[in-house]
């Protein structure tokens, strides 16, 4: 049996809990429970607090945790990452009051920085050698600058929506997160094995969201060209149609290159192009 902490509500939660069901994986959780059971893995998930899964993974309390990278700066440098899993991407930014004209870093000398990530930030000022006040604050440091407590903060943005209504605007990007998969230092076989299987579904996942199928009809002499700009996998599938001459192919190409390649391939020849999403692709 393996232990998972997820964060205990919000919008990680949801993700983490939606890419456990795309592996297979049935979690039953009630409003409001702590820990539950799979039930058709051996896993318990534990929900909890987001700033403390990185302590309760270092107590042995839990052996995986699925947080967001920003986390590890300020929690976690410690924690092995497994994998990236390619949800809750955001920014960790500083952000000022609109009116403020803001021309550079350099304007953020001496001023006062609110935000709930200090060693996030810390790093990054001295990195860049500014010398700033930094107001620790645990909640929604938005309003700060606003009750006069600071003249910026730092926090993360994902859509910039909440900013907009604290009149503020985002001048600075520091870091960018996503969530990611981390895992305790010492583990039992038995439980790094466990891990392994987990693994190898949400590569599958992950994989099949990078990818999309593609079928396509094209004249025999133009197969080889054809072949050569879909190199996802070790060869396209290529069957005969019943018009004389003229074949469908079948392969896999990158999600973020679609528009590339399907130029590619027309130039090339390929008529007929069909392209759907992928649910799993395992190798």
């Amino acid at each position: 049996m393996i232990r998972l902490a997820v964060q205990k509500s919000g919008r990680l939660n949801l993700e983490s809990l939606k890419i456990l069901e795309d592996c297979g994986i049935s979690i039953d959780n009630g409003k409001d429970q702590l820990k539950t059971s799979a039930r058709n893995f051996p896993m318990e998930v534990f929900f909890l607090r987001n700033s403390d899964i990185p302590q309760y993974i270092r107590d042995g309390v839990v052996d995986l945790a699925i947080i967001g990278e920003n986390l590890l700066v300020e929690k976690g440098a410690d924690l092995q990452v497994l994998e990236k899993l390619g949800f809750s991407k955001c920014k960790v930014s500083i952000a000022v009051p609109k009116e403020l004209k803001f021309k550079g870093l350099k304007d953020l000398e001496g001023k006062r920085i609110a935000t709930s990530y200090p060693n996030t930030v810390k790093i990054f000022l001295n990195e860049n050698n500014i010398n700033a006040d930094l107001h620790i604050i645990n909640g929604s440091v938005e309003i700060a600058p606003n009750i006069g407590l600071a003249d910026a903060i730092c926090d993360i943005v994902s859509s910039g929506s909440t900013l907009f209504k604290n009149n503020l605007k985002e001048v600075v990007e520091i870091a960018k997160s996503q969530a990611v998969l981390v895992q305790a230092n010492s583990l039992t076989s038995d439980k790094i094995e466990l891990i392994d299987k987990l693994r190898f579904r949400l590569q599958s996942v992950l994989r099949a969201k990078k990818s999309k199928y593609i079928l396509l009809n094209a004249p025999n002499d133009k197969i080889n060209s054809i072949s050569s700009i879909l190199p996802v996998l070790k060869s396209p599938t290529v069957l005969p149609l019943a018009k004389n001459g003229w074949s469908s192919l079948h392969s896999v190409i990158n999600a973020e290159d679609f528009w590339e390649v399907i130029d590619k391939l027309k130039e090339a020849g390929a008529e007929d192009i069909l392209v759907c999403p992928i649910e799993k692709m395992v190798r």
